[in-house]
């Protein structure tokens, strides 16, 4: 898959989220979206 440029729609896709649900980035179009990855806890990297 390509990768996005600066000002390009991001392709579609859905992510866990912490509450056990899914969140899908098209249920966001419209709006400001920032992603945060952080490692889970006690996991390595």
């Amino acid at each position: 898959m390509p990768v996005p440029h600066p000002g390009q729609e991001a392709p579609d896709f859905d992510l866990p989220t912490s509450g056990g649900g899914r969140l899908r980035l098209r249920d966001l179009r419209g709006r400001r979206v920032v992603l945060w990855f952080f490692p889970k806890a006690d996991t390595p990297g």
